[in-house]
């Protein structure tokens, strides 16, 4: 990791912007500070993520099809209802899926309840790693231990507020 910044540059960055752009409404400013720093997060908690998952030689992403796989009834679902879970594309599960398999963390069955479709089956070994990273991840807080839990709530709600308006689910309250 490279040695820390003596500044903000995200702040800095925000600074610049509104030089350039004095007439622009402050929530402008906001708001591009804001989406970068989520963007830097993203990044700081992937990296930092997969640096925990790499000792059980997973990513984040085949993490995130085990647990799911973990919770799913019978440990076994359709590509294609992980894909929608994951809410990712059909050529992203089938790259999880396959490093799995190979992995020996998943197999895959045919569907008895549609002649064409594929489930994935977590195997015993993927429900260990699953077990041993989500131990790993919790001690951790998932990489977010730097806040206390009314932030957390706090910071839930604001992306659960994003996400719900981008369409990303239906709200069911």
């Amino acid at each position: 990791m490279p040695s820390p910044l003596g500044f903000d540059p995200i702040e800095r960055a925000g600074e610049l912007w509104e030089k350039k752009w004095p007439g622009e409404p402050g929530a402008v400013y906001a708001s591009m500070r804001a989406v970068t720093s989520i963007m830097r997060a993203h990044q700081i908690l992937i990296a930092e993520l997969d640096a925990m998952l790499r000792p059980h030689g997973i990513t984040f992403s085949r993490y995130e099809a085990l647990v799911l796989l973990v919770h799913s009834q019978g440990g076994a679902l359709p590509l294609s209802k992980i894909g929608e879970r994951l809410q990712v594309h059909a050529t992203s599960v089938t790259n999880v899926i396959d490093r799995l398999e190979a992995a020996g963390l998943v197999r895959r069955e045919p569907n008895p309840r549609d002649g064409r479709g594929t489930l994935a089956v977590i195997t015993d070994a993927g429900r260990a790693v699953a077990e041993k990273a989500t131990a790993d991840f919790n001690a951790a807080r998932f990489g977010l231990s730097a806040l206390p839990q009314p932030e957390l709530d706090t910071l839930f709600d604001i992306l659960r507020a994003l996400r719900l308006d981008a369409g990303d689910f239906v709200d069911e309250g």
